[in-house]
């Protein structure tokens, strides 16, 4: 009887839902173990071989999926030391174990914090350390391996991210300046997990794109996506605010926003999350332009976009953020229109072209005074 009650109820158990089954993983948790030391050999004074060590490298083209599907009990665990024999006094090493992880990850340690950022190609990290081998100094006892859990934490790293609340036609956005085919409806929350686009130019110039999840008011303290989703923001080399020219209403039990009440919105959700992004280039796309009453929406507004500062006797006192976004465009589009897209490829390229020359301009004026400084230092005067 309990059998068959069991199975009944399995039966109706409803199936996992395709887009709750996500490919897209950022955070991993790993066990790594170092290779424990063969032991020595003390009638003929052999030495043990040193155990294996563990080693993340950062490889472009990787996911953590594919760290998963290696090692699919999240464990991996060096070779350990040869012991040392009549027939090899000194015992040979470990293999050691090569885990190779996206560019981008951030190791992180429970206990200690960050312990590494593997942002480059071919940059490695070492994990766990293999355990020594016996000798005289350690009775020719091998020592065990380092045993550590680490957790591997992906930011994406992209030249633009693009932010906006839920259904503000971010996707459409994407699919319209790249080759990406990312999920498009007149519903919120379209966009699950992050991904990167590419937009390519007539020169072959190509410039990568971050397709978030949508926001919602108190992101920063993990509601909604929160982290899963600021967190990608942070290594862009341009925020590419969108909003709906019309603003934005959660659901019936949240306030609506205006365009402008949006943008103070997002800018106080950035700022409550990491300060330092309100730093970072900005544009302000304002969408869907081809909507009844766009324009007469936009001509309100319009003069507080490009000073935030003048339109804060508009803001509520909930969005008031300390400091302000400095945007250095305001784009109204409408995602459908190719050539309002054209404008939006076009802009995107200038502000990141600007931008890396007076990065450029800054480090050549530091080299320059350094090298003043360097030449007015004198020695000791001859009297």
């Amino acid at each position: 009887m309990v059998f068959i009650q069991s199975y009944l109820l399995k039966s109706v158990k409803k199936p996992i839902r395709n887009y709750l089954k996500s490919r897209f993983l950022d955070t991993l948790r790993l066990t790594t173990k170092g290779g424990h030391g063969g032991n020595g050999l003390p009638k003929y004074g052999g030495v043990g071989g040193q155990g294996g060590a563990v080693y993340f490298v950062a490889k472009e083209g990787k996911s953590l999926r594919d760290v998963v599907k290696k090692y699919p009990n999240k464990r991996v665990v060096a070779g350990n030391g040869e012991e040392s024999s009549k027939a090899r006094i000194l015992g040979r090493r470990g293999t050691d174990q090569k885990v190779e992880v996206p560019v981008g990850i951030r190791v992180l340690d429970q206990e200690t914090g960050l312990l590494s950022e593997l942002d480059e190609e071919g940059k490695s990290f070492l994990a766990a350390g293999g355990g020594s081998g016996g000798c005289s100094g350690n009775s020719f006892l091998g020592k065990p391996g380092q045993l550590r859990t680490l957790t591997l934490d992906l930011k994406l790293i992209a030249d633009v991210g693009l932010v906006g609340f839920p259904n503000a036609g971010k996707s459409t956005l994407v699919k319209a300046i790249s080759n990406a085919s990312p999920k498009i409806a007149s519903y919120p929350f379209t966009t699950i997990r992050p991904q990167i686009a590419t937009i390519e130019y007539e020169d072959y110039r190509q410039i990568t794109i971050a397709d978030l999840p949508g926001l919602i008011e108190g992101a920063h303290a993990n509601f909604g996506m929160g982290h899963k989703f600021l967190k990608h923001v942070e290594r862009t080399r341009l925020l590419l605010i969108m909003v709906d020219v019309c603003g934005f209403q959660l659901s019936q039990q949240h306030q609506k926003r205006n365009c402008l009440e949006t943008v103070y919105a997002l800018n106080k959700e950035l700022e409550l999350y990491d300060k330092t992004l309100l730093d970072k280039p900005c544009a302000l796309i304002i969408n869907k332009m081809d909507k009844e009453g766009a324009v007469e929406e936009i001509c309100k507004y319009e003069k507080y976009f490009h000073s935030l500062e003048d339109g804060l006797e508009l803001c509520p006192k909930e969005l008031l953020p300390s400091k302000l976004l400095s945007i250095d465009a305001v784009i109204p589009i409408s995602a459908k229109s190719m050539k309002e897209i054209e404008k939006v490829k076009q802009e995107v390229r200038t502000i990141l072209d600007l931008k890396a020359e007076e990065k450029l301009q800054e480090e050549a004026l530091d080299r320059d005074e350094q090298l003043r400084l360097k030449l007015s230092e004198r020695g000791p005067k001859v009297v």
